[in-house]
């Protein structure tokens, strides 16, 4: 095509834009009627809306076509208005039916009056129609494509919201009337219900992906969290117990992971928190253990009174303390076994691979050592937390000044070990 036919072809298309620009109310009644076509439930304010884009999209077209020189006005309001219908959330596949419902209309009404004023130059129509719809497909276009930013963009700044609310549930915020208010409003659960916390801990974590966490299953709704010692979790329970919880856990836990008991609202998640944390803070060794903290109340009671597990370990079993440190091993783990075992001599034994009666003498030395009786309960329970105290604190050396020195200042040093 040659320059002269462009540029003929252009006042053709100009002469009938102008000839359009009066009708240009009827030509946005026109579109505005095709796109509510079949939605007879919209609003008059939304119908309202709808024709005014109408009219000023189709006048942005106008002046486009009038006004070259002037840029592309009509390319600008198409991504204006990509950026309105996703802030509205109206799905993307409305706006482009509207841009093609809009091309139709404009190129009916361009036949229309060229056929009643310029019969002649309806030929030359056929080679603007490709241009028309190729106009079309550059609005659509721009349109889409802000869309989609914008898509993108409310996606993460809800996303950021959702986190920041997270936070401060888990930070123990739930209290706080608005947040508890704002938090039911955009996590979409209840201010009341059956809530859980799982932390896992840093090393070897979930893995780089959200596939390598669990998710939604069972009833349960998880919203994870990302910290710089470990991945915590809300879960909404539903009709779920901690046990359908730990199964789901497991199947992706890479590292230890502790788990909180069952709380009842949205407010009770800071304290949760705590529990699962300590909770995880009970799991030592290699492997990948669960820890439901109901079930490791002793650990956990010691854990959370660093100062007073220091003494406990000085008092229980301070009379370890001058003991050849490979016999004072020797006797800690048997007591830690034989307490694994129930109290079973011979299934200690068993696992420690020795005589039953070496178990029984080993007992009988801790006993004259600490002046505590394994049968007695109440030297039982000091036992116990006293192992724990020693298990959950610290490096060996740090359990070996324990025994000597006790006090709150060498816990304090155990803790920081």
């Amino acid at each position: 095509m040659t320059v002269g036919e462009v540029d003929a072809d252009r006042t053709i298309m100009r002469k009938a834009v102008l000839r359009l620009s009066d009708r240009l109310p009827d030509l946005a009644d026109r579109l505005a009627a095709e796109i509510l076509s079949g939605d007879r439930d919209r609003d008059d304010p939304y119908r309202a809306d709808v024709w005014e884009l109408c009219h000023t999209g189709l006048g942005h077209g106008f002046e486009t076509i009038l006004d070259r020189d002037r840029g592309r006005a009509d390319l600008e309001w198409a991504r204006r208005l990509g950026q309105r219908r996703a802030h509205q959330g109206q799905p993307l596949d409305q706006l482009l039916r509207s841009y093609r419902l809009a091309g139709r209309v404009f190129w009916e009404a361009v036949v229309e009056v060229v056929g009643r004023h310029d019969p002649e130059n309806v030929p030359a129509l056929i080679r603007q129609a490709t241009r028309t719809w190729d106009t079309i497909d550059q609005q659509s276009g721009a349109a889409a494509a802000a869309y989609h930013r914008t898509e993108l963009d409310l996606a993460r700044r809800s996303e950021e919201r959702v986190q920041a609310i997270v936070d401060a549930l888990l930070d123990g915020q739930g209290a706080d009337g608005g947040l508890l208010a704002t938090a039911t409003s955009v996590l979409g659960l209840p201010a009341t219900g059956r809530y859980a916390v799982v932390m896992l801990g840093a090393e070897g974590g979930f893995g780089d992906g959200v596939d390598r966490r669990p998710g939604d299953s069972g009833g349960m709704r998880f919203i994870w969290r990302l910290r710089t010692d470990a991945q915590v979790a809300l879960v909404a329970l539903g009709a779920a117990g901690l046990d359908d919880l730990v199964a789901a856990v497991r199947p992706y836990a890479r590292s230890h992971a502790g788990v909180s008991p069952v709380v009842d609202s949205l407010a009770e998640l800071g304290g949760a928190r705590w529990f699962a944390e300590l909770a995880l803070r009970t799991c030592r060794g290699p492997g990948n253990q669960i820890a439901r903290l109901d079930r490791r109340l002793p650990d956990a009671l010691v854990l959370s009174q660093p100062r007073l597990a220091g003494r406990l370990g000085r008092v229980a079993l301070g009379g370890l303390g001058d003991v050849d440190p490979g016999f004072r091993d020797a006797l800690l783990t048997t007591l830690e076994t034989w307490l694994e075992c129930d109290g079973s001599a011979a299934r200690a034994a068993d696992r420690l691979f020795c005589h039953r009666n070496t178990v029984l003498n080993r007992l009988r030395k801790i006993e004259q050592l600490t002046g505590r009786t394994p049968a007695n309960p109440g030297d039982l329970v000091e036992l116990v937390l006293g192992l724990s105290a020693l298990r959950l604190h610290g490096t060996e050396d740090a359990r070996r000044r324990s025994f000597r020195d006790g006090g709150p200042e060498q816990a304090e040093e155990v803790e920081r070990a």
